[in-house]
Protein backbone atom coordinates (compact mmCIF):
# COMPACT_ATOMS: atom_id res chain seq x y z
CA UNK A 1 0.00 0.00 0.00
CA UNK A 2 1.43 3.39 -0.98
CA UNK A 3 2.18 5.98 1.69
CA UNK A 4 0.16 9.19 1.86
CA UNK A 5 1.97 12.41 1.14
CA UNK A 6 2.01 15.11 3.84
CA UNK A 7 -0.56 17.12 1.92
CA UNK A 8 -2.85 14.09 1.56
CA UNK A 9 -2.56 13.38 5.27
CA UNK A 10 -3.59 16.94 6.12
CA UNK A 11 -6.63 16.67 3.85
CA UNK A 12 -7.65 13.41 5.57
CA UNK A 13 -7.27 15.03 9.00
CA UNK A 14 -9.38 17.99 7.87
CA UNK A 15 -12.17 15.53 7.02
CA UNK A 16 -12.56 14.14 10.55
CA UNK A 17 -15.80 14.84 12.35
CA UNK A 18 -14.15 17.00 15.08
CA UNK A 19 -12.56 19.15 12.37
CA UNK A 20 -15.88 19.43 10.55
CA UNK A 21 -17.62 20.60 13.74
CA UNK A 22 -14.91 23.23 14.18
CA UNK A 23 -15.64 24.47 10.66
CA UNK A 24 -19.41 24.60 11.17
CA UNK A 25 -18.87 26.58 14.38
CA UNK A 26 -16.75 29.12 12.51
CA UNK A 27 -19.00 29.44 9.46
CA UNK A 28 -22.49 29.30 11.01
CA UNK A 29 -22.07 29.00 14.75
CA UNK A 30 -25.58 30.24 15.50
CA UNK A 31 -27.20 27.35 13.60
CA UNK A 32 -28.87 24.74 15.83
CA UNK A 33 -27.05 21.40 15.92
CA UNK A 34 -29.20 19.68 18.55
CA UNK A 35 -32.60 20.28 20.08
CA UNK A 36 -33.28 18.37 23.30
CA UNK A 37 -36.13 18.61 25.82
CA UNK A 38 -33.78 20.44 28.18
CA UNK A 39 -31.95 22.84 25.89
CA UNK A 40 -30.75 23.58 22.39
CA UNK A 41 -27.14 23.36 21.27
CA UNK A 42 -25.86 25.64 18.52
CA UNK A 43 -22.77 24.58 16.60
CA UNK A 44 -20.80 27.27 18.42
CA UNK A 45 -22.02 25.99 21.79
CA UNK A 46 -21.24 22.38 20.87
CA UNK A 47 -17.71 23.29 19.77
CA UNK A 48 -17.15 25.47 22.84
CA UNK A 49 -18.46 22.80 25.24
CA UNK A 50 -16.22 20.15 23.68
CA UNK A 51 -13.21 22.47 23.99
CA UNK A 52 -13.95 23.10 27.67
CA UNK A 53 -14.36 19.33 28.20
CA UNK A 54 -11.00 18.77 26.50
CA UNK A 55 -9.33 21.25 28.85
CA UNK A 56 -11.00 19.56 31.81
CA UNK A 57 -9.77 16.15 30.67
CA UNK A 58 -6.24 17.52 30.28
CA UNK A 59 -6.39 18.83 33.85
CA UNK A 60 -7.04 15.24 34.98
CA UNK A 61 -4.06 13.94 33.04
CA UNK A 62 -6.19 12.35 30.33
CA UNK A 63 -4.62 12.35 26.88
CA UNK A 64 -3.96 10.35 23.71
CA UNK A 65 -5.19 6.78 23.85
CA UNK A 66 -6.97 7.11 27.20
CA UNK A 67 -10.60 6.03 27.54
CA UNK A 68 -13.45 8.00 29.12
CA UNK A 69 -16.83 6.36 29.60
CA UNK A 70 -20.38 7.64 29.67
CA UNK A 71 -23.56 6.08 31.00
CA UNK A 72 -26.19 8.47 29.75
CA UNK A 73 -29.44 8.81 27.86
CA UNK A 74 -28.48 12.37 26.83
CA UNK A 75 -27.19 12.08 23.29
CA UNK A 76 -26.01 15.69 22.94
CA UNK A 77 -23.95 15.44 26.13
CA UNK A 78 -22.53 12.14 24.88
CA UNK A 79 -21.50 13.74 21.58
CA UNK A 80 -19.91 16.67 23.42
CA UNK A 81 -17.85 14.16 25.41
CA UNK A 82 -16.91 12.27 22.24
CA UNK A 83 -15.67 15.48 20.63
CA UNK A 84 -13.97 16.72 23.80
CA UNK A 85 -12.11 13.45 24.20
CA UNK A 86 -11.06 13.53 20.54
CA UNK A 87 -9.67 17.04 21.01
CA UNK A 88 -7.04 15.59 23.38
CA UNK A 89 -6.62 12.30 21.52
CA UNK A 90 -8.72 10.32 23.99
CA UNK A 91 -11.57 7.93 23.18
CA UNK A 92 -15.15 8.00 24.44
CA UNK A 93 -16.81 4.71 25.47
CA UNK A 94 -20.62 4.97 25.66
CA UNK A 95 -21.91 2.18 27.92
CA UNK A 96 -25.26 0.42 27.67
CA UNK A 97 -27.31 1.76 30.59
CA UNK A 98 -29.65 -1.24 30.31
CA UNK A 99 -26.94 -3.61 31.49
CA UNK A 100 -26.75 -5.12 34.96
CA UNK A 101 -24.10 -3.61 37.32
CA UNK A 102 -21.61 -6.49 36.92
CA UNK A 103 -21.81 -6.11 33.13
CA UNK A 104 -21.13 -2.37 33.37
CA UNK A 105 -18.21 -3.04 35.70
CA UNK A 106 -16.68 -5.44 33.19
CA UNK A 107 -16.86 -2.93 30.33
CA UNK A 108 -15.43 -0.05 32.36
CA UNK A 109 -12.59 -2.25 33.63
CA UNK A 110 -11.95 -3.82 30.22
CA UNK A 111 -11.67 -0.38 28.60
CA UNK A 112 -9.49 0.92 31.46
CA UNK A 113 -11.66 4.03 31.57
CA UNK A 114 -10.22 6.88 33.63
CA UNK A 115 -13.46 8.82 34.00
CA UNK A 116 -17.21 8.23 33.79
CA UNK A 117 -20.02 10.63 32.98
CA UNK A 118 -23.25 9.10 34.30
CA UNK A 119 -26.84 10.22 34.65
CA UNK A 120 -28.09 10.59 38.22
CA UNK A 121 -30.39 7.62 37.56
CA UNK A 122 -27.32 5.43 36.96
CA UNK A 123 -25.06 6.02 39.98
CA UNK A 124 -21.55 4.72 39.39
CA UNK A 125 -18.72 4.98 41.84
CA UNK A 126 -16.04 2.52 40.73
CA UNK A 127 -13.99 5.27 39.03
CA UNK A 128 -14.09 9.06 39.10
CA UNK A 129 -17.61 9.95 37.98
CA UNK A 130 -19.35 13.19 37.07
CA UNK A 131 -23.15 13.23 37.16
CA UNK A 132 -24.40 14.22 33.70
CA UNK A 133 -26.75 16.80 35.18
CA UNK A 134 -23.75 18.53 36.81
CA UNK A 135 -21.21 17.83 34.07
CA UNK A 136 -21.63 21.24 32.42
CA UNK A 137 -20.91 22.99 35.75
CA UNK A 138 -17.64 21.08 35.96
CA UNK A 139 -16.38 21.72 32.46
CA UNK A 140 -17.74 25.27 32.50
CA UNK A 141 -14.88 26.19 34.83
CA UNK A 142 -12.32 25.60 32.10
CA UNK A 143 -11.33 27.96 29.28
CA UNK A 144 -13.09 27.44 25.93
CA UNK A 145 -9.74 27.02 24.20
CA UNK A 146 -9.35 24.28 21.64
CA UNK A 147 -6.74 21.77 22.83
CA UNK A 148 -5.63 21.57 19.21
CA UNK A 149 -5.13 17.83 18.89
CA UNK A 150 -5.45 16.68 15.25
CA UNK A 151 -5.72 12.88 15.11
CA UNK A 152 -4.37 10.64 12.42
CA UNK A 153 -7.13 8.97 10.35
CA UNK A 154 -6.48 5.53 11.84
CA UNK A 155 -6.51 6.61 15.47
CA UNK A 156 -9.48 5.32 17.45
CA UNK A 157 -12.26 7.90 17.80
CA UNK A 158 -15.04 5.93 19.46
CA UNK A 159 -15.28 2.61 21.32
CA UNK A 160 -18.61 0.79 21.47
CA UNK A 161 -19.18 -2.57 23.09
CA UNK A 162 -20.70 -5.50 21.27
CA UNK A 163 -21.32 -8.83 22.99
CA UNK A 164 -19.76 -11.95 21.51
CA UNK A 165 -20.22 -15.67 21.41
CA UNK A 166 -17.86 -16.05 24.37
CA UNK A 167 -20.40 -14.27 26.53
CA UNK A 168 -18.10 -11.32 27.25
CA UNK A 169 -18.55 -7.93 25.53
CA UNK A 170 -15.87 -6.82 23.08
CA UNK A 171 -14.78 -3.22 22.58
CA UNK A 172 -15.24 -2.23 18.93
CA UNK A 173 -12.63 0.37 17.99
CA UNK A 174 -13.93 2.78 15.36
CA UNK A 175 -11.39 5.16 13.87
CA UNK A 176 -11.73 8.69 12.55
CA UNK A 177 -11.45 7.20 9.07
CA UNK A 178 -14.31 4.80 9.86
CA UNK A 179 -16.59 7.57 11.12
CA UNK A 180 -15.74 9.90 8.25
CA UNK A 181 -16.37 7.23 5.62
CA UNK A 182 -19.70 6.25 7.10
CA UNK A 183 -21.25 9.21 8.86
CA UNK A 184 -19.93 12.00 6.65
CA UNK A 185 -20.21 10.34 3.25
CA UNK A 186 -21.78 6.99 2.41
CA UNK A 187 -24.59 6.70 4.95
CA UNK A 188 -26.09 10.19 4.60
CA UNK A 189 -25.97 9.79 0.82
CA UNK A 190 -27.81 6.46 1.08
CA UNK A 191 -30.62 7.79 3.29
CA UNK A 192 -30.89 11.15 1.56
CA UNK A 193 -29.85 13.38 4.47
CA UNK A 194 -28.09 16.47 3.16
CA UNK A 195 -27.70 18.72 6.20
CA UNK A 196 -29.47 22.04 6.80
CA UNK A 197 -32.37 22.55 6.46
CA UNK A 198 -32.99 18.80 6.95
CA UNK A 199 -34.00 17.84 10.50
CA UNK A 200 -33.36 14.34 11.90
CA UNK A 201 -35.45 12.82 14.69
CA UNK A 202 -33.29 10.59 16.89
CA UNK A 203 -34.73 8.66 19.86
CA UNK A 204 -32.13 5.90 19.77
CA UNK A 205 -29.82 5.07 22.70
CA UNK A 206 -26.36 6.57 22.94
CA UNK A 207 -24.64 3.19 23.27
CA UNK A 208 -25.81 2.04 19.82
CA UNK A 209 -23.91 2.96 16.68
CA UNK A 210 -27.26 4.14 15.30
CA UNK A 211 -27.82 6.47 18.26
CA UNK A 212 -24.46 8.19 18.62
CA UNK A 213 -23.61 7.62 14.94
CA UNK A 214 -26.70 9.35 13.55
CA UNK A 215 -26.11 12.26 15.95
CA UNK A 216 -22.57 12.61 14.62
CA UNK A 217 -23.87 12.23 11.07
CA UNK A 218 -26.25 15.19 11.24
CA UNK A 219 -23.71 17.44 12.96
CA UNK A 220 -21.01 16.57 10.43
CA UNK A 221 -23.39 17.55 7.63
CA UNK A 222 -24.26 20.86 9.31
CA UNK A 223 -27.85 19.81 9.97
CA UNK A 224 -30.06 19.60 13.03
CA UNK A 225 -31.17 16.67 15.17
CA UNK A 226 -34.13 16.53 17.53
CA UNK A 227 -32.94 14.24 20.32
CA UNK A 228 -35.04 12.42 22.89
CA UNK A 229 -33.54 10.48 25.83
CA UNK A 230 -36.29 7.86 25.62
CA UNK A 231 -38.61 6.63 22.91
CA UNK A 232 -42.21 7.60 23.61
CA UNK A 233 -44.42 6.87 20.57
CA UNK A 234 -46.94 9.66 21.15
CA UNK A 235 -44.20 12.25 21.75
CA UNK A 236 -42.34 11.17 18.63
CA UNK A 237 -45.48 11.33 16.48
CA UNK A 238 -46.30 14.83 17.75
CA UNK A 239 -42.71 16.06 17.32
CA UNK A 240 -42.76 15.42 13.56
CA UNK A 241 -45.11 18.34 12.99
CA UNK A 242 -43.79 20.43 15.91
CA UNK A 243 -40.16 20.37 14.71
CA UNK A 244 -40.81 19.88 11.00
CA UNK A 245 -38.90 16.61 11.00
CA UNK A 246 -37.63 15.54 7.58
CA UNK A 247 -35.79 12.30 8.42
CA UNK A 248 -35.62 9.64 11.11
CA UNK A 249 -33.97 6.30 11.76
CA UNK A 250 -36.19 3.81 13.60
CA UNK A 251 -36.21 0.14 14.44
CA UNK A 252 -39.34 -1.70 13.21
CA UNK A 253 -40.76 -2.06 16.73
CA UNK A 254 -40.70 1.75 17.06
CA UNK A 255 -42.62 2.15 13.80
CA UNK A 256 -45.18 -0.38 14.97
CA UNK A 257 -45.69 1.46 18.28
CA UNK A 258 -46.05 4.83 16.48
CA UNK A 259 -48.79 3.40 14.28
CA UNK A 260 -50.68 2.39 17.44
CA UNK A 261 -50.77 5.93 18.82
CA UNK A 262 -54.40 7.19 18.85
CA UNK A 263 -54.86 9.59 15.95
CA UNK A 264 -51.55 8.65 14.33
CA UNK A 265 -53.29 8.23 10.97
CA UNK A 266 -54.51 11.86 11.13
CA UNK A 267 -51.29 13.56 12.31
CA UNK A 268 -49.32 16.06 10.21
CA UNK A 269 -46.41 14.41 8.40
CA UNK A 270 -46.07 16.93 5.57
CA UNK A 271 -42.43 17.70 6.43
CA UNK A 272 -41.29 14.05 6.32
CA UNK A 273 -38.99 13.11 3.46
CA UNK A 274 -37.68 9.72 4.55
CA UNK A 275 -37.67 7.09 7.28
CA UNK A 276 -34.76 4.69 7.48
CA UNK A 277 -35.22 1.49 9.44
CA UNK A 278 -33.04 -1.43 10.42
CA UNK A 279 -31.68 -3.61 13.25
CA UNK A 280 -34.35 -6.19 12.37
CA UNK A 281 -36.54 -6.80 9.33
CA UNK A 282 -40.01 -5.28 9.14
CA UNK A 283 -43.18 -7.21 8.42
CA UNK A 284 -44.92 -6.38 5.16
CA UNK A 285 -48.10 -5.55 7.07
CA UNK A 286 -46.38 -2.95 9.26
CA UNK A 287 -44.41 -1.52 6.34
CA UNK A 288 -47.50 -1.12 4.18
CA UNK A 289 -49.40 0.61 6.99
CA UNK A 290 -46.41 2.85 7.72
CA UNK A 291 -46.06 3.87 4.07
CA UNK A 292 -49.76 4.73 3.93
CA UNK A 293 -49.64 6.64 7.22
CA UNK A 294 -46.38 8.60 6.98
CA UNK A 295 -46.48 9.11 3.19
CA UNK A 296 -42.71 9.43 2.78
CA UNK A 297 -39.81 7.44 1.38
CA UNK A 298 -38.69 4.33 3.26
CA UNK A 299 -35.17 2.90 3.25
CA UNK A 300 -34.07 -0.33 4.90
CA UNK A 301 -30.44 -0.48 6.03
CA UNK A 302 -28.25 -3.31 7.32
CA UNK A 303 -25.00 -3.02 9.18
CA UNK A 304 -23.12 -3.80 12.36
CA UNK A 305 -21.28 -1.89 15.04
CA UNK A 306 -18.10 -3.33 13.52
CA UNK A 307 -18.93 -1.71 10.15
CA UNK A 308 -19.72 1.71 11.65
CA UNK A 309 -23.39 1.10 10.97
CA UNK A 310 -25.11 0.79 7.62
CA UNK A 311 -23.32 -0.91 4.74
CA UNK A 312 -26.36 -1.81 2.59
CA UNK A 313 -29.53 0.07 1.72
CA UNK A 314 -32.83 -0.89 0.11
CA UNK A 315 -33.88 2.41 -1.52
CA UNK A 316 -37.41 3.83 -1.77
CA UNK A 317 -37.90 2.64 -5.36
CA UNK A 318 -37.53 -0.96 -4.17
CA UNK A 319 -40.23 -0.59 -1.51
CA UNK A 320 -43.05 -2.01 -3.56
CA UNK A 321 -45.13 -4.22 -1.22
CA UNK A 322 -47.98 -4.64 -3.70
CA UNK A 323 -46.06 -4.67 -6.98
CA UNK A 324 -43.54 -6.66 -9.01
CA UNK A 325 -40.63 -5.82 -6.67
CA UNK A 326 -42.36 -7.24 -3.62
CA UNK A 327 -39.79 -10.01 -3.05
CA UNK A 328 -37.04 -7.39 -2.67
CA UNK A 329 -38.57 -6.42 0.67
CA UNK A 330 -37.02 -9.60 2.05
CA UNK A 331 -33.60 -8.30 1.08
CA UNK A 332 -31.31 -5.92 2.94
CA UNK A 333 -30.69 -3.97 -0.27
CA UNK A 334 -27.45 -3.34 -2.13
CA UNK A 335 -24.04 -2.25 -0.89
CA UNK A 336 -23.75 1.49 -0.37
CA UNK A 337 -20.90 3.55 -1.83
CA UNK A 338 -17.46 2.34 -0.82
CA UNK A 339 -18.67 -1.08 0.36
CA UNK A 340 -17.89 -4.46 -1.21
CA UNK A 341 -19.81 -7.63 -0.33
CA UNK A 342 -18.99 -11.32 -0.71
CA UNK A 343 -20.82 -14.45 0.33
CA UNK A 344 -18.41 -17.31 0.98
CA UNK A 345 -18.59 -20.97 1.96
CA UNK A 346 -16.84 -22.64 4.90
CA UNK A 347 -13.62 -22.87 2.86
CA UNK A 348 -13.65 -19.13 2.07
CA UNK A 349 -14.68 -19.61 -1.57
CA UNK A 350 -17.23 -17.32 -3.20
CA UNK A 351 -20.68 -18.87 -3.31
CA UNK A 352 -22.67 -19.03 -6.51
CA UNK A 353 -25.48 -16.50 -6.77
CA UNK A 354 -28.39 -17.66 -4.62
CA UNK A 355 -26.28 -20.04 -2.50
CA UNK A 356 -26.15 -19.36 1.23
CA UNK A 357 -22.84 -18.59 2.91
CA UNK A 358 -21.26 -16.14 5.34
CA UNK A 359 -21.47 -12.43 4.46
CA UNK A 360 -18.04 -10.77 4.22
CA UNK A 361 -17.55 -7.01 3.98
CA UNK A 362 -14.69 -4.83 2.77
CA UNK A 363 -15.01 -1.11 3.38
CA UNK A 364 -13.31 1.93 4.90
CA UNK A 365 -16.08 1.62 7.49
CA UNK A 366 -14.70 -1.68 8.84
CA UNK A 367 -13.54 -1.33 12.43
CA UNK A 368 -9.91 -1.11 13.44
CA UNK A 369 -10.38 -4.19 15.63
CA UNK A 370 -11.51 -5.36 19.04
CA UNK A 371 -9.89 -3.47 21.89
CA UNK A 372 -7.16 -5.47 23.61
CA UNK A 373 -8.31 -8.69 21.93
CA UNK A 374 -5.95 -9.60 19.13
CA UNK A 375 -7.32 -13.15 18.89
CA UNK A 376 -10.90 -12.00 18.23
CA UNK A 377 -9.65 -9.35 15.80
CA UNK A 378 -7.66 -11.92 13.82
CA UNK A 379 -10.66 -14.23 13.68
CA UNK A 380 -12.90 -11.40 12.45
CA UNK A 381 -10.79 -10.50 9.39
CA UNK A 382 -9.58 -12.43 6.37
CA UNK A 383 -7.20 -10.44 4.12
CA UNK A 384 -9.05 -7.19 4.74
CA UNK A 385 -12.56 -8.68 4.64
CA UNK A 386 -14.68 -8.53 7.80
CA UNK A 387 -16.55 -11.72 8.62
CA UNK A 388 -20.04 -10.62 9.67
CA UNK A 389 -21.15 -13.90 11.22
CA UNK A 390 -24.42 -13.51 9.30
CA UNK A 391 -25.50 -16.03 6.69
CA UNK A 392 -27.15 -14.92 3.47
CA UNK A 393 -26.97 -14.93 -0.29
CA UNK A 394 -26.62 -12.45 -3.14
CA UNK A 395 -29.04 -12.19 -6.03
CA UNK A 396 -28.72 -9.47 -8.64
CA UNK A 397 -26.56 -7.44 -6.27
CA UNK A 398 -29.16 -7.58 -3.49
CA UNK A 399 -28.20 -9.14 -0.15
CA UNK A 400 -30.71 -11.53 1.37
CA UNK A 401 -30.06 -12.47 5.00
CA UNK A 402 -30.89 -16.08 5.75
CA UNK A 403 -29.70 -16.92 9.24
CA UNK A 404 -27.14 -16.03 11.88
CA UNK A 405 -24.01 -18.09 11.98
CA UNK A 406 -23.30 -16.88 15.49
CA UNK A 407 -26.84 -17.69 16.77
CA UNK A 408 -27.38 -14.05 17.70
CA UNK A 409 -30.91 -13.04 18.71
CA UNK A 410 -32.25 -9.58 17.77
CA UNK A 411 -35.11 -8.49 20.01
CA UNK A 412 -36.46 -4.96 19.67
CA UNK A 413 -33.29 -3.90 17.88
CA UNK A 414 -31.04 -5.21 20.68
CA UNK A 415 -28.38 -7.80 19.89
CA UNK A 416 -28.51 -10.69 22.35
CA UNK A 417 -25.94 -13.48 22.31
CA UNK A 418 -27.14 -16.85 23.65
CA UNK A 419 -23.78 -17.79 25.18
CA UNK A 420 -23.94 -14.78 27.48
CA UNK A 421 -27.49 -15.61 28.58
CA UNK A 422 -26.62 -19.30 28.97
CA UNK A 423 -23.78 -18.36 31.32
CA UNK A 424 -26.32 -16.74 33.65
CA UNK A 425 -28.83 -19.56 33.20
CA UNK A 426 -26.34 -22.23 34.24
CA UNK A 427 -25.65 -20.44 37.53
CA UNK A 428 -29.12 -21.39 38.79
CA UNK A 429 -28.69 -24.13 41.41
CA UNK A 430 -31.56 -26.22 40.00
CA UNK A 431 -30.39 -26.16 36.37
CA UNK A 432 -28.43 -29.17 35.11
CA UNK A 433 -28.29 -28.20 31.44
CA UNK A 434 -29.68 -25.41 29.31
CA UNK A 435 -29.72 -23.61 26.00
CA UNK A 436 -31.05 -20.27 24.80
CA UNK A 437 -32.68 -19.66 21.43
CA UNK A 438 -34.59 -16.91 19.62
CA UNK A 439 -38.21 -17.53 18.69
CA UNK A 440 -40.57 -15.37 16.56
CA UNK A 441 -42.31 -12.52 18.35
CA UNK A 442 -44.79 -10.22 16.62
CA UNK A 443 -43.93 -7.19 18.74
CA UNK A 444 -40.15 -7.47 19.22
CA UNK A 445 -39.16 -9.48 16.14
CA UNK A 446 -37.67 -12.21 18.30
CA UNK A 447 -38.02 -13.24 21.92
CA UNK A 448 -35.57 -15.12 24.14
CA UNK A 449 -36.55 -18.64 25.15
CA UNK A 450 -34.64 -20.81 27.61
CA UNK A 451 -34.65 -24.60 27.24
CA UNK A 452 -33.89 -26.13 30.63
CA UNK A 453 -33.06 -29.52 32.07
CA UNK A 454 -33.45 -29.58 35.86
CA UNK A 455 -31.15 -31.49 38.19
CA UNK A 456 -32.48 -34.77 39.52
CA UNK A 457 -34.71 -34.08 42.51
CA UNK A 458 -34.59 -30.29 42.00
CA UNK A 459 -37.54 -28.05 41.24
CA UNK A 460 -37.92 -24.54 39.85
CA UNK A 461 -40.63 -22.63 38.03
CA UNK A 462 -40.15 -20.59 34.88
CA UNK A 463 -40.82 -17.41 36.86
CA UNK A 464 -38.17 -18.32 39.44
CA UNK A 465 -35.55 -18.95 36.77
CA UNK A 466 -36.34 -15.69 34.97
CA UNK A 467 -36.22 -13.72 38.25
CA UNK A 468 -32.87 -15.35 39.11
CA UNK A 469 -31.39 -14.33 35.76
CA UNK A 470 -32.69 -10.77 36.02
CA UNK A 471 -30.44 -10.29 39.03
CA UNK A 472 -27.39 -11.11 36.91
CA UNK A 473 -27.92 -9.75 33.39
CA UNK A 474 -29.97 -7.01 31.74
CA UNK A 475 -33.70 -7.67 31.67
CA UNK A 476 -33.92 -7.45 27.87
CA UNK A 477 -31.47 -10.35 27.58
CA UNK A 478 -33.44 -12.60 29.94
CA UNK A 479 -35.83 -15.23 28.61
CA UNK A 480 -39.50 -14.36 28.47
CA UNK A 481 -40.42 -18.06 28.42
CA UNK A 482 -38.87 -21.29 29.68
CA UNK A 483 -39.32 -24.79 28.30
CA UNK A 484 -38.49 -27.70 30.61
CA UNK A 485 -36.99 -30.69 28.79
CA UNK A 486 -35.63 -34.13 29.60
CA UNK A 487 -32.46 -33.56 27.57
CA UNK A 488 -30.84 -30.89 25.40
CA UNK A 489 -30.11 -32.24 21.88
CA UNK A 490 -26.39 -32.35 21.11
CA UNK A 491 -24.16 -33.71 18.37
CA UNK A 492 -21.50 -36.42 19.02
CA UNK A 493 -18.95 -33.79 20.06
CA UNK A 494 -21.36 -32.31 22.61
CA UNK A 495 -22.32 -29.17 20.71
CA UNK A 496 -25.91 -28.06 21.31
CA UNK A 497 -28.09 -28.51 18.22
CA UNK A 498 -29.66 -25.07 18.23
CA UNK A 499 -31.35 -25.67 14.89
CA UNK A 500 -33.22 -28.65 16.34
CA UNK A 501 -34.42 -26.55 19.26
CA UNK A 502 -35.46 -23.63 17.05
CA UNK A 503 -37.10 -25.52 14.20
CA UNK A 504 -40.58 -26.06 15.74
CA UNK A 505 -40.99 -22.32 16.24
CA UNK A 506 -39.86 -21.33 12.74
CA UNK A 507 -41.82 -23.84 10.64
CA UNK A 508 -43.37 -22.20 7.60
CA UNK A 509 -41.06 -19.18 7.61
CA UNK A 510 -38.77 -18.54 4.66
CA UNK A 511 -35.87 -17.39 6.82
CA UNK A 512 -34.67 -17.96 10.33
CA UNK A 513 -34.62 -14.32 11.37
CA UNK A 514 -37.87 -12.52 12.17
Amino acid sequence: MSQMTGAEAMVRKAQTIPETIRRHAREHGERIAYWTPGRTWSFAQLDEASSRIAQGLKSLGIGPGDRVACLTKRTADCVALVLGANKVGAVCMPVNWRLAPPEIDYIVENGKAKLMMADAAFPYRKIQTFVTEEFSSWYGKFAPEDAGYRPEPDETALQLYSSGTTGLPKGVELTHRNLSAGMMDAVPAAIGYHGAPDVMLNALPTYHIAGVGVALLTASKGGMSVLYPDFDPATVVASIAEHRITHSFLVPAMIQFMLQVPGADRADYASLKGISYGASPISEKVLLEAMRTFKCHFMQVYGLTETTGAITCLPPEDHDPEGPKRELLRSAGKAIDGVELRVVDAAGRDCAEGDVGEVWIRSAQNMKGYWSNSKATAEAFVTGWFRSGDAGYLRGGYLFLHDRIKDMIVSGGENIYPAEVENALMQHPAVADGAVIGVPDEKWGEAVKACVVLKSGASATAQEIIAFMRQRIAHFKCPSTVNFMATIPRNPTGKILKRVLREPYWIGRTRRVN
